[in-house]
């Protein structure tokens, strides 16, 4: 059983090279805004008038999803869902998440060099069906089926973080939009999708600038 986040991650990479399909900002605020969202599903987190607040502090089990959600139970004060996203979304986060897929066979896993001096990771897939049930799951809505809330979710992140438009080029937007914006599994649902999706935006643009303010300095 694979988590959100790391649907997010096998939707993010090319299956042959194993490379990202998009930029690391965009990537790692949809992980981390994969966690708030998949604990928000499961009723461990509300995510209503713009705070993240504990429902349920019980762990699911997962480690990820357990570490997330003993950290926002630690946390002295509520706080603002694109607050968590910034906080939770890292390179190491993306890693983690990486190398569990590569420890079950998932992935294989690849060092190399670029130029020779500078160390690469890529993880080509080693077990096509995984990616190919989520694939085929939301392919399935993205035609008219209707949508699980997980599957609601995941295909809300793709859009948020613009992964959507590498791994589905020929999606509809329209249908994209019915699925982000609808409220079709009830007002929790609608409320956890649209500030993860907030979140996510914040963060992407933040890494964006900050990446341009290093390149310019």
């Amino acid at each position: 059983m694979t988590i959100i986040a790391e649907e997010v991650l096998l939707l993010a990479y090319s299956e042959a090279e194993g490379r990202q399909l998009v930029s690391s900002a965009e990537l790692d605020a949809a992980l981390g805004g994969s966690l708030l969202a998949e604990l928000a599903v499961n009723g461990r987190i509300d995510l209503a008038d713009k705070k993240v607040t504990v429902l349920d502090p019980t762990p699911l089990g997962e480690e990820e999803l357990d570490a997330t959600l003993a950290r926002i139970a630690a946390e002295p004060k509520e706080r603002k869902p694109d607050w968590w996203v910034h906080r939770l979304h890292s390179a190491k986060l993306r890693k983690r998440l990486l190398s569990g897929l590569a420890e079950r066979g998932v992935l294989g896993e690849e060092q190399r060099k670029i130029l020779s001096v500078f160390p690469s990771t890529r993880y080509p897939e080693r077990d096509p069906s995984v990616e190919q049930g989520v694939r085929e799951r939301v392919e399935a809505v993205l035609a008219g089926a209707d949508p699980d809330e997980r599957t609601a979710v995941l295909i809300a992140v793709l859009h948020a973080a613009k992964i959507d438009r590498k791994a589905f080029p020929g999606a509809s937007k329209e249908r994209i939009k019915e699925i982000t914006e609808g409220n079709w599994a009830g007002d929790a649902v609608a409320k956890t999708i649209a500030a993860v999706n907030a979140a996510i935006m914040s963060a992407v643009v933040a890494g964006a600038v900050a990446g341009s303010i290093a390149a310019s300095g």
